[in-house]
This record gives structure tokens, C-alpha cells and sequence, in this order.
């Protein structure tokens, strides 16, 4: 009799978790997009502890003709170890109207200002190449407050933290060397958190699937399979929006 009791107070939970998860899909609503995302990095060494870093992502919608969004990245380097690099830096995006939901309400391009702070820690594991990164963001989001206006007109502040785990395993020897290719993958979750994070606390997850090959010490290129979830700052009919975006990522790694 116990064992019958405990059984119907176990499918009872389970139905019960399970009508919450229908009513949260429910007040939900999706967007899913083809995009191509192409990036160029560069890092210029000072000396054994001091470098700079640039980088330009060109996002696009449809895999290549449409206009997703532009990032500039700048920052400074400091490795405090051989395994533990800190940067400081500023990043600007122009951010287009594109999906069947814009992001933004007033579904015009808008612009973002940054300010970060990002910790990298390598941790290599036998021919596994294992790395963390940890990075905290101050972002002033552009705004409409007049819809009729053909520029932001305000900006919002907001924060976020992120965090990016990523392996990397070579292909030929127990080391990646000059002329070898490469295999890599990474996931990337981001929190955004402050006075107008409004609905998305979560505000987004990567994951990439890559593969590479490293030319020399100064140039390295990889591409793969990129799946991006995010979640909008606003309701849309009174239900959450998720974007879908799955494509194609191209990166290009210079060391100057």
C-alpha cells in the first residue's frame, strides 16, 4: 500500500512539473534565423607582458546578405602568467532590424556602447587544450523613446557576466605546431543583471562546433557550427521571445 501511495505521489509531481513546463512554453514565443557570423582577431605583442588586441565581427543574417550586426573590440593585455591573461577594453555594435521579431520594438538599427573586463585561464590537460573565460560587461544600449526619430534618442544602462568554456584538441601530434589542423568546441553563457535588465536576466547561450588549422604562430583559421539563444529584453503580447539564430562562424586569428 506504501509503494502504491508513494507511486501515485510520484506521477502526480511529474504531471504537475510537466503542466508548469507546457504553461512556460505556452507564454513563449520563438524566432528562428540562418545567420553568418565572420571575425577577424589581432593581437599585437609589446613585450612578455603587455599586448594589444583588436577585432571586427561582422554578423549577418541568411548566412551572408543581410545585415545582423557589427562589433568593434579593442582592448589591452596583461598576462600576469603564462596561463592567466586580464583585458581591459571598449567595444562598440550597431545592431540591425532583422527576424520576424526585432529585438527592439521600434525595429530600427541601434547602437551599443561597451566597457569590459575579461580574465582568460588556460588549463591544458594532457593534448586537450582547455581554457575559461570570464568577463564582465557595462553596456549603454541606444533606445527610441520617440518612434518617430530616425536616431536613438536614449540609452540604457545595463550589466552583464559571461562565461566561455572552450577545448581544443590538435589532430596530428599531442601539440598544436605550425601547418596542423585542429578541433574545437565552446559554450558561452551570458547573464545580464542591473536596474533595466528587464526580462532577460538570461540573456543568451553559444555554442560552437569547429574545426581549424593553424598556418603558422602569426595566422590561424577555423569555422564550424554556431547555435545562439537569446533571450529579448521585452514582451511581446505578454509572452517571452526566444531567438534561434544557427549558422555558420568563420574566425581568423592574427598575432602580430
Amino acid at each position: 500500500m506504501k509503494i502504491v501511495k508513494i507511486n501515485s505521489f510520484i506521477i502526480l509531481l511529474a504531471l504537475f512539473f510537466m503542466g508548469l513546463s507546457v504553461q512556460a512554453q505556452n507564454n513563449r514565443l520563438h524566432d528562428y534565423n540562418p545567420v553568418g557570423w565572420y571575425a577577424f582577431f589581432a593581437n599585437y605583442k609589446l613585450d612578455d607582458k603587455w599586448s594589444l588586441h583588436g577585432e571586427f565581427q561582422w554578423r549577418r543574417e541568411g548566412f551572408f546578405p543581410d545585415p545582423q550586426q557589427n562589433l568593434y573590440r579593442v582592448g589591452v593585455n596583461y598576462a600576469v602568467h603564462k596561463q592567466v591573461v586580464f583585458r581591459l577594453g571598449y567595444a562598440f555594435a550597431d545592431t540591425y532590424s532583422y527576424g520576424k521579431i526585432p529585438i527592439q520594438a521600434s525595429a530600427k538599427l541601434f547602437p551599443e556602447h561597451r566597457t569590459y573586463q575579461m580574465v582568460t585561464i588556460s588549463n591544458p590537460i594532457g593534448r586537450v587544450a582547455l581554457s575559461h573565460r570570464f568577463m564582465l560587461e557595462q553596456r549603454w544600449v541606444g533606445r527610441y523613446v520617440n518612434p518617430n526619430l530616425s536616431k536613438v534618442d536614449d540609452y540604457n544602462f545595463v550589466n552583464r557576466i559571461r562565461y566561455m568554456a572552450r577545448i581544443q584538441i590538435p589532430l596530428v601530434g599531442p601539440t598544436l605546431e605550425d601547418k596542423e589542423p585542429y578541433l574545437a568546441a565552446y559554450d558561452e553563457v551570458m547573464i545580464g543583471f542591473g536596474k533595466y535588465v528587464n526580462q532577460n536576466i538570461f540573456d543568451q547561450n553559444r555554442i560552437g562546433l569547429l574545426a581549424g588549422y593553424q598556418f603558422s604562430k602569426s595566422l590561424r583559421i577555423e569555422g564550424g557550427y554556431l547555435n545562439q539563444t537569446l533571450q529579448y529584453g521585452r514582451l511581446v503580447d505578454g509572452k517571452s521571445v526566444f531567438q534561434h539564430n544557427r549558422g555558420f562562424i568563420l574566425n581568423t586569428y592574427f598575432s602580430l
